[in-house]
């Protein structure tokens, strides 16, 4: 086998992103046991800051060991049983997974959608929450196949008012746009780090609250092993579904009992709380103040360049700028010229809108005006060789444009 060695990228997708120089390093630490009195205060440390990331004073806040997804299926797993109703408002590619993970768990999933590009007005939501009356509303927080961020507040302080459960996948605005769970009554969510934390993929920081947890608490069961006599004895015919992602048997390992579960990914744990000490010395406001920055000096760019915003509403996300392709434009040629030629990647989209958008992400380490400033040229070379006359030079100078008497952290 030959030694593999990465090309250097700049990596301007939804994600993954560029990991934090730090969080590299950090992976390559000495690998120590999970009991280790050292390790388990770091797993302590870990769940105090990521209460602070997800601005909760839950009990439970840590990470599940795996991809985002997982830390969306271990929520919805651990709360859902078969024939529960749940309520999926759908505004994208991502809405479809948890019709798709409900629906595994056996719930009867209803959903109601927007077409691509387009948000909820809360008051929809709400409405057929008093129609339907389901256990629980599960949606996206921050849609990166449309690049949209849905508003949540009311939504959650509804669910809360009505005693029903509310959770969100906050996979693509954590640590980098405004999320804040208890003001917003969210009872479960989870995240990723691939994104704004600028991680590498594979760890999924959740949260959730009391009433969450009355629910999955109901249907604990422990591995028997390692039970008690007394929870051998408990009735066992509901347990959650998951043993890797058993939010109730994960929380045990998590909590001073330290409970065997799994070992943990211990040089992943590493690369989180490096990830968190980087946001927490940036200030989460100041972070995303960085995104918004970023954004603007590339939607400017971009419209300069004499290309057009797809999605250039009040709901943009900001850490994702959809930009509609050019007719007679070969979508996936120019995605192909910019990394080749120039060592920048951008994505394309999903479902309706594959080949018709392409999507620049600037987020976490990835946003930076180096990097802002190399994907507009890149685009712009790519396009011109393209055929597409673009306004020349005009793209790079505007966003420097933009930046001038920015103070926030490049």
């Amino acid at each position: 086998m030959n030694r593999f060695i990465p090309p250097k990228r700049t990596i301007m997708t939804p994600g993954p992103v560029e990991a934090d120089p730090r969080v590299l390093q950090a992976l390559s630490n000495p690998i120590i046991g999970q009991f280790d009195p050292v390790f388990t205060d770091l797993m302590n440390q870990t769940m105090e800051a990521v209460r602070r990331l997800f601005l909760t004073d839950n009990q439970w806040a840590f990470p599940i060991d795996g991809t985002s997804r997982s830390g969306m299926e271990a929520v919805m797993c651990s709360l859902i049983e078969p024939g529960d109703k749940v309520l999926v408002p759908i505004f994208g590619r991502f809405g479809y997974l948890l019709t798709e993970i409900a629906e595994r768990c056996g719930a009867s999933v209803h959903v109601i959608e927007k077409p691509w590009g387009e948000v909820f007005d809360p008051q929809e939501v709400t409405d057929e929450i008093k129609r339907l009356n389901p256990k629980i509303t599960a949606i996206v927080h921050g849609e990166t196949s449309t690049g949209c961020l849905q508003p949540l507040k009311d939504i959650g302080r509804f669910c809360r008012s009505t005693d029903r459960l509310f959770i969100v996948d906050a996979v693509a605005t954590v640590g980098g746009v405004e999320l804040r769970m208890d003001d917003w009554y969210i009872d479960a969510i989870a995240g990723g780090t691939q994104k704004c934390i600028s991680g590498p993929s594979g760890s999924s920081p959740i949260s959730y609250n009391s009433r969450a947890e009355k629910v999955m608490q109901e249907r604990k069961q422990v591995e028997k092993g390692i039970r008690s006599e007394k929870e051998d004895a408990a009735d066992h015919s509901r347990r959650i579904q998951s043993n890797y992602l058993d939010l109730t048997q994960l929380q045990d390992y998590w909590s001073p009992r330290r409970l065997n579960h799994h070992t943990e990914a211990t040089s992943m744990l590493y690369a989180l709380y490096e990830s968190l000490r980087v946001i927490e010395e940036e200030g989460l406001e100041a972070r995303i103040s960085r995104h918004l920055s970023h954004e603007k000096a590339i939607a400017a760019g971009i419209k300069a360049m004499g290309l057009t915003i797809y999605n250039d509403h009040s709901w943009k996300l900001p850490v994702v700028t959809c930009v509609t392709v050019p007719d007679h434009v070969d979508e996936a040629g120019v995605r192909r010229m910019m990394l080749e030629e120039f060592g920048v990647e951008i994505a394309s989209s999903f479902g309706p809108l594959q080949g018709k958008i392409w999507r620049i992400g600037a987020m976490g380490y990835s946003a930076r005006k180096e990097n802002v400033y190399h994907v507009l040229f890149a685009l712009e070379a790519a396009l011109l060789a393209h055929g597409f006359e673009a306004n020349r030079g005009e793209a790079v100078q505007t966003a420097l444009k933009m930046y001038t008497g920015v103070t926030a952290s490049a």
